[in-house]
């Protein structure tokens, strides 16, 4: 019986941990930007002419830091640098009835050999 109390109490430890988080738009998250890391473009996609678009979802926490990103699609190239730069990203925190709350927002990185 107590393997099952546990069992029990762990599912519902995970079902909280696993909220559902508030998503918002691209322009929402653009307008709450604070401050902006651009990417290094990476010497070697430099010397390949390489360039391309990488989707990312950023996980931003109450406080407006990046928490988590994940990423959705791009050259593997360039998605290192796209996370890290993100991941250094400030936003004005998100309100939910007033109060700050965890958004999942899509970001975008376009890298585009000058």
């Amino acid at each position: 019986m107590r393997s099952v109390t546990v069992l029990l109490l762990l599912g519902a430890w995970v079902m909280v941990a696993q909220a559902p988080v508030k998503r918002v738009t691209r322009a929402e998250a653009i307008g709450a930007l604070v401050s902006k890391v651009q990417p290094e473009y990476p010497p070697v996609a430099r010397q390949l002419k390489l360039e391309g678009t990488v989707e990312l979802e950023a996980l931003i926490a109450e406080s407006g830091s990046v928490e988590d990103v994940t990423i959705l699609s791009g050259n593997p190239v360039l998605t290192r640098p796209a996370v890290d730069a993100v991941r250094k990203w400030k936003f004005t925190p998100f309100l939910q009835e007033g109060k700050p709350t965890r958004v999942s927002a899509p970001i975008t990185i376009v890298f585009k050999k000058q």
